[in-house]
């Protein structure tokens, strides 16, 4: 039975049924009447998708994209201009096959990636898509884009690993502009030779992907349109905290500190990790580095929402691979799951979700955890080679 589960045939039929099922259960939801909940009247249980597709729209009808609609989805859409044009292929669909597609990129966006991830054995890969199956599924359930993310900052990984700077610039760009935390997969650069011509790549790609909405607007229109998308994300920033180390102070400690402040200690200590490592990064290092940056954009994102753990968890994940895996380690990594993967289940009873779960942010505080440790063994790395040094010259 343990050979079952470790064959990539299932897990590849898995995420692709999983993508489907979940798909035709949002369809067949149709819309809510507002019985249930009043402001959900005229909605649907796949509303990000429907955010996501109607962007395309807004953007080339001379609307905002980032302006809310009586007749549109429920929430305001918050990516790029470049991402609402990707969504063209998607806007022309009818919702029952474009849901599927959507969802289906974004598992196999995802498991392409883990299954070829360098330095892992295949035993391990395995394990890794296993152990972010449950998150994955919570996010198509939202319909989310985090699949797609975490697969295009693995692929960047992916790509620096195999020396294609160009691909790892792109893969960086292509995921800033959907989340905008997706730039920091460039600071892997520091870990691998070239990373001036790596940045030459980055910068083309960012070129590239600003200027390519120009394919069906206008020069006037899409600068006002990028001044729509700073104005949202000024204001969204002020908004409220979410399942980050931002909520964790503030719900254990009554400490509420200034969120750009958390947010840039968190990057100074991310990065002087990965400066440790810079001089000689052994391959253990540089999965520990992409472990660190993984787990680091969700738990330092104040806005953090349940489904985009699904990122962290290929952080842990990546971690639990190149662990000593003593039994404190192992604990760790299983009560991480529980509370992170299956605390939002009915496995976990609603008063305790309620009541414990969701008032202490439960679901962040093990990643938290878990990048301590990855930073705390990253900054060793610094000691040792440090030492060493200074051996070699006494």
């Amino acid at each position: 039975m343990r050979q079952f589960w470790k064959d990539t045939r299932v897990v590849w039929a898995a995420y692709i049924a999983a993508a489907l099922l979940i798909s035709a259960q949002k369809i067949t939801q149709g819309f809510f009447d507002g019985s249930l909940f009043e402001d959900w009247g005229g909605r649907t249980a796949y509303e990000n998708y429907r955010i996501f597709k109607t962007s395309f729209f807004y953007l080339t009808d001379g609307s905002n994209p980032y302006a809310g609609y009586s007749n549109g989805p429920w929430d305001l859409y918050k990516y790029s201009p470049a991402f609402a044009l990707f969504m063209a292929p998607f806007a022309v669909l009818p919702d029952w096959l474009g849901l599927p597609f959507w969802n289906l990129l974004n598992a196999l966006a995802l498991l392409t990636a883990i299954l070829r991830l360098p330095v892992l054995t295949d035993n391990q890969r395995v394990f890794m898509a296993w152990f972010v199956f449950i998150e994955l599924v919570t996010s198509m359930q939202n319909s989310q884009s985090n699949g797609l993310t975490a697969g295009l900052m693995l692929w960047t990984f992916i790509a620096f690993e195999r020396g294609k700077l160009w691909q790892a610039a792109g893969f960086v760009a292509a995921s800033t502009f959907i989340k905008i935390f997706g730039i920091f997969a460039a600071t892997w650069a520091l870990l691998y030779p070239r990373w001036l011509k790596f940045s030459g790549w980055l910068a083309a790609w960012f070129v590239f992907l600003t200027l390519v909405p120009l394919l069906v607007v206008s020069p006037k229109h899409l600068l006002q349109v990028y001044q729509w998308w700073w104005e949202l994300l000024r204001d969204d920033h002020a908004a409220s905290v979410g399942l980050s180390v931002q909520g964790w102070l503030q719900t254990w400690f009554g400490w509420e500190p200034s969120k750009m402040g958390v947010t840039l200690v968190g990057l100074g200590i991310f990065i002087a990790s990965i400066l440790a490592v810079s001089r000689q990064p052994s391959a253990v290092s540089r999965v520990l580095a992409c472990a660190s940056l993984l787990i680091w954009v969700v738990i330092f994102n104040h806005k953090a929402e349940s489904p985009t753990f699904v990122i962290a968890m290929c952080g842990v994940a990546l971690w639990w691979c190149v662990a000593e895996k003593t039994a404190w380690e192992r604990a760790l990594l299983w009560v991480t799951f529980a509370l992170v993967s299956l605390s939002p289940t009915d496995i976990f009873p609603p008063n305790i979700r309620r009541e414990i779960i969701q008032p202490f942010v439960l679901k962040a505080v093990p990643c938290i955890a878990i990048w301590g440790i990855i930073t705390w063994k990253l900054l060793l790395h610094f000691q040792t080679y440090f030492i060493s040094r200074q051996k070699l010259k006494t």
